[in-house]
C-alpha cells in the first residue's frame, strides 16, 4: 500500500499545522483517514476489568496520563467503483465538553472533499461518536437526498430498547447515547439500508456483523489487487494489543467483545493486512504481530 491522493475536488481552503487526513490505497480502492479530533475519557474506561496496579503499570508503560486520557476519533473516506463512502462520522458539535472532538464536517472540507459526493454512510454501530456528525446542520444539510446509509439490523433493533446493564460508564453517558441514537435513527430511518451479517457496499468494500461491543457492531472489510485493509470501528483500542482480555467500559457485552477482539487481532497477525480503527491514535493506520498470548501494535510508516 502506498499514499494516493484521493482529493477530487477543490483544493484544501486552509493548512494545518498537525495533519488531520493521510491518504493511502488498497489496491484500485483509495482510502482517506479524517481525525475527527480526541474525547477526553479516565483512564479506568480503558480495563474495567483490570487490576488497578495492572492499569497503572500499562498507562506508565505508555507515558499516559493516571487522571485522563485522549481518546481519538478516526473516520475514513473510501473511493471504490464509482461510489464514495464514508465510513462512521464522529462526534458532531452538540457536546459542549468535548471541544475538541467533533472536526469532521471542517476536516472534510480542508481536504476537498465536498460531502454531496458521498453515495454511502457506513456506520460500525450507534454510539454518538460514531453519528454525531451527520446531525451536524453544517454537514447534515449538504448530503445527498439519496444518501444510503448501511448499519446491521440487530444494530437499529438494539437501540429501540437498548440495555446497559453490563456496560460501566459515566453516569450521564447512557442517557445521551440513547438519545442522540433515538434522534439519528429517527431523521436517517427512510434512508437506511440495514443488512443481516454481511453487505458489499461498493467494489472490494465489505461490512461484517461481528457483534461484543454493541449487538451489531461491524467492521469494513476492504480487499483489491491483491491489497487488504479493515477498519475495526471499536472492536480493537490502543490496550487491546498488550491486553485483550481487558474490559471496556463501553463494552454492551465485555466478554464477546474481548473474543471478537482476540479473534480479529489473530486474523490479521495471521494475514498480514492493515489495520485501522477508530480509537487507535491517528492515522491509526498498523499491522498486528503476534507476541505470546497478545499482541503488538506496528505503526505503518507514513508515506510522504
Amino acid at each position: 500500500m502506498s499514499r494516493v491522493d484521493t482529493v477530487r475536488t477543490a483544493a484544501p481552503r486552509n493548512d494545518e499545522l498537525v495533519p488531520s487526513r493521510y491518504a493511502l490505497n488498497v489496491g484500485d480502492i483509495d482510502v482517506m483517514m479524517i481525525s475527527d479530533g480526541v474525547l477526553p475519557i479516565p483512564p479506568a474506561t480503558l480495563a474495567t476489568n483490570a487490576a488497578t496496579a495492572d492499569l497503572s503499570a500499562w498507562l506508565s508503560d505508555m507515558f499516559l496520563s493516571p487522571e485522563v486520557i485522549d481518546w481519538p476519533l478516526n473516520v475514513a473516506v473510501v473511493r471504490s467503483g464509482g461510489r464514495t463512502v464514508l465510513v462512521d462520522s464522529g462526534l458532531g458539535t452538540e457536546f459542549p465538553d468535548f471541544p475538541r472532538a467533533g472536526q469532521l464536517a471542517m476536516r472534510l472540507d480542508a481536504a476537498g472533499i465536498d460531502p454531496a459526493s458521498v453515495t454511502d454512510v457506513v456506520l460500525t454501530h450507534l454510539h454518538m461518536d460514531h453519528i454525531g456528525g451527520l446531525l451536524v446542520d453544517g454537514l447534515r444539510g449538504r448530503l445527498r437526498p439519496d444518501l444510503r446509509v448501511h448499519l446491521a439490523s440487530a444494530e437499529a433493533e438494539f437501540w429501540a430498547a437498548p440495555d446497559f446493564s453490563r456496560t460501566d460508564m459515566p453516569a450521564p453517558v447512557p442517557d445521551v447515547l440513547r438519545r442522540t441514537a433515538s434522534r439519528f435513527l429517527d431523521v436517517y430511518r427512510g434512508q437506511l439500508r440495514p443488512f443481516e451479517k454481511e453487505y458489499e457496499v461498493a467494489p472490494g468494500v465489505r461490512i461484517c456483523r461481528t457483534g461484543g461491543h454493541t449487538p451489531g457492531h461491524s467492521v469494513v472489510r476492504l480487499e483489491s489487487g491483491g491489497d487488504r485493509l479493515t477498519f475495526a470501528g471499536d472492536a480493537v483500542f490502543q490496550c487491546g494489543f498488550d491486553k485483550p482480555e481487558w474490559h471496556n467500559g463501553f463494552d454492551h457485552d465485555p466478554e464477546e467483545s474481548a473474543r471478537v477482539r482476540i479473534r480479529l487481532l489473530k486474523e490479521l497477525a495471521a494475514s498480514g493486512e492493515q489495520l485501522v480503527a477508530t480509537h487507535l491514535p491517528f492515522p491509526s493506520v498498523c499491522h498486528v504481530a503476534a507476541a505470546g498470548d497478545a499482541f503488538r501494535f506496528v505503526p505503518a510508516v507514513w508515506d510522504h
